[in-house]
């Protein structure tokens, strides 16, 4: 139960900001406000959506890469100075959860996301941890059963929210190279998120602001991280299960340079902040994850072997978290948290 303040309304760990929304909640058939919503938001509403909390499940998944667990130290950027959202999330909703699978070496990209999305140990069935765009036989275990098919059997609507820089979904297909989340996204291309979408505001950038595509697309406005969280809500709003794949930490741990990963860390926990305040009004659980670690030990050029964290937070958070050991329970706790009411 939460705890109330001393008017004797119920309070909310994180502050409710503002938001270009009205939530209506339909509960048992009776549509009602929720005032805790309409009380904090601006006056300027652009937008009503009406959807249903109970009985249905939504969850919003975002995959952070190349994010471990590590004692803080000065070459730690993953502390409560530079994301105190993510650092209380990760201290208040998370486990820690183990990325190397038991296999030799560095964990890395290719297996261990092959692995968070169909529930195969991918390092094991291969023989070893491969980094990069997944093999032909990763693509195969990917598109033979993932999480999007599981999902669409079970009659869920998915959404993967990052825009894709092509007209339509077939424009992906002929590409020679492809991310594990483009070959599982391929198997349901109703799932993709396409230029038009991003231009619509109903999809997000991999870098959130848009900045990276200026030079290509000065026509697409850059957006504040709490903006494109407003648009990744409402993507999340409109579907049963959503997707959002962030890599830039991944390639800032890479760059060895630390102010440059704490730039991208501020940037995100902005996003995040503003994420965590919308689906804790909706009733949505907010999931998180990552692949390997990376990012909290900037001296090291390379992954770690340090444990990632696995962040569930929400009306299922404890139902999901406590299944989730390593990535290869993660598919299978999202399935199940969509199995039982």
């Amino acid at each position: 139960m939460r705890r109330k303040n001393r008017d004797g309304k119920c309070s909310n760990p994180y502050k409710i900001g503002t938001i270009s929304h009205i939530v209506l909640l339909c509960q048992v058939g009776k549509c009602k406000l929720m005032s805790t919503l309409i009380k904090h938001l601006s006056t300027q509403v652009t937008k009503v959506l009406i959807f249903d909390i109970l009985p249905s499940v939504k969850i919003l998944f975002l995959f952070i890469d190349g994010v471990g667990i590590r004692e803080k130290a000065a070459d730690n950027p993953v502390n409560p100075e530079v994301c105190p959202t993510l650092w209380r999330l990760i201290t208040e909703h998370s486990k820690n959860i183990d990325s190397c699978l038991g296999v030799e070496g560095l964990p890395q990209s290719a297996t261990g996301q092959a692995t968070m999305f169909t529930g195969v140990n991918c390092p094991l069935a291969v023989g070893k941890h491969c980094e990069g765009f997944p093999s032909p036989a990763l693509r195969n275990i990917i598109e033979e059963n993932n999480l999007f098919l599981q999902l669409k059997k079970r009659g869920k609507r998915i959404r993967f929210a990052d825009a894709y820089l092509v007209e339509s979904p077939e424009d992906l297909s002929s590409r020679r190279f492809k991310s594990v989340t483009t070959v599982m996204a391929l198997t349901a291309p109703e799932t993709i998120s396409t230029i038009d979408d991003l231009t619509s505001d109903t999809a997000v950038m991999q870098d959130i602001t848009r900045e990276t595509i200026q030079d290509r697309y000065p026509e697409i406005p850059v957006i504040t991280p709490e903006r494109a969280a407003e648009h990744l809500f409402g993507v999340a709003l409109e579907n049963d299960f959503t997707l959002y794949e962030f890599f830039q930490t991944d390639v800032s741990g890479h760059s060895l340079d630390y102010a440059r990963a704490c730039i991208v860390l501020r940037t995100y926990d902005k996003f995040l902040a503003s994420l965590v305040r919308y689906t804790y009004t909706a009733g949505i659980t907010l999931v998180a994850t990552s692949d390997h670690g990376n990012v909290e030990a900037m001296s090291e050029r390379g992954h770690t072997r340090n444990p990632v964290p696995f962040i569930a937070f929400g009306p299922k958070e404890a139902q999901i978290r406590e299944r989730v050991n390593s990535l290869v329970d993660v598919t299978p706790a999202l399935l199940a948290a969509f199995d039982t009411l």
